[in-house]
């Protein structure tokens, strides 16, 4: 039982981090599946800081800084999914404190404006994680069992 809900969180937690990035129904991203899944994790960071540029209308300096923030969070999810030696549990904690940081990061660059939309996207985000949904947020409802 507890294997299973620390399987189930940590599936809500990589699934948040792809959550406030879905892609507007317009227009799907090259890594979303056409049953709206996503394609082996979030989108990389060019794709993210266009779709954040797309949803909070960032300047190209905004971008540009975004842009960076979201790279080196990338980076550093790289290494921390290569690095063998920590435990799930571990590695999921660190994974949230590199996410945390880098939404820190961008929420610091945003005028008032954009702060509050940022706020709605993140509280959308943590609400669809505590819903153990699958697939982004604009998807529809999960799967009938």
């Amino acid at each position: 039982m507890l294997k299973q809900c620390l399987l189930v969180l940590l599936a809500a937690g990589l699934i948040s981090i792809a959550a406030p990035f879905a892609a507007t129904q317009d227009s799907p991203p090259n890594n979303q599946q056409p049953n709206g899944g996503w394609h082996h994790g979030p989108p990389d960071p060019a794709q993210r800081t266009q779709e954040l540029s797309k949803k909070l209308n960032l300047t190209s300096d905004q971008q540009a800084k975004v842009q960076e923030i979201l790279q080196s969070e990338h980076s550093q999810m790289e290494s921390l999914h290569q690095d063998n030696s920590l435990s799930q549990q571990d590695r999921h904690t660190k994974m949230m404190e590199i996410r945390k940081s880098s939404d820190t990061q961008i929420r610091a660059l945003l005028d008032s404006t954009q702060q509050k939309k940022w706020d709605e996207m993140q509280a959308k985000r943590e609400q669809w994680g505590q819903g153990h949904r699958h697939g982004p947020p604009d998807a529809g409802p999960p799967p009938q069992q």
